[in-house]
């Protein structure tokens, strides 16, 4: 048997592109601050963590300007964009002042934004906030569940946009049951 091969001395440059390799869903995290005016922040670091109870984690940079906001309210609203939302996945991505100064959006039962015609939302509150090195990793019980738009997602892969051409997700095999989104049918994000 051969050995496979790889490295142990790579930068993150190097480290960022293999795992750029596996592709992800984009949400947008929102909450409010303290006079109520909306906040948010593109993240592509977000998963299902338990059904029982409902947990969902998300992975800030250490360095974001929006996490000790969400930090303070103590909760926040995960929105899952679609295909057709590149345009607010690169404005939640990006600094600036007044993110929702040209996106629609709605309050949730929480009181948090729900942006117009995401895939789904979730609101959430902060259960625990452990250290990931350049990041935290929060971990937030789910309250309420939005509607699921018959949509694609929007993915990102490679550094870059990605969508699925298929509209129908395709059935897992029977030993994917135990995966925490796998329905039978469908998945939740």
């Amino acid at each position: 048997m051969t050995q496979v091969r790889g490295s142990s001395d790579f930068d993150s440059r190097q480290f960022r592109t293999a795992m750029g390799q596996f592709c992800t869903g984009v949400t947008v995290i929102t909450t409010t601050d303290e006079n109520d005016t909306p906040t948010g922040f593109a993240c592509q670091s977000f998963a299902a963590l338990s059904l029982d109870p409902p947990l969902v984690l998300f992975a800030p940079m250490k360095t974001s300007r929006s996490w000790p906001i969400v930090e303070r309210a103590g909760k926040f609203c995960v929105n899952v964009l679609s295909t057709a939302q590149q345009e607010v996945s690169a404005t939640f991505g990006s600094r600036g002042d007044d993110k929702f100064a040209k996106i629609g959006w709605e309050r949730s039962p929480l009181g948090l934004p729900v942006i117009d015609h995401v895939l789904t939302w979730a609101d959430c509150t902060v259960e625990q906030v452990v250290d990931g090195g350049d990041h935290y990793i929060v971990i937030g019980r789910v309250h309420t569940l939005g509607e699921i738009l018959q949509d694609r997602p929007l993915l990102f892969y490679r550094g870059g946009y990605l969508s699925t051409e298929h509209p129908h997700v395709t059935p897992a095999q029977a030993e994917l049951e135990n995966f925490l989104t796998w329905t039978g049918q469908d998945t939740w994000l």
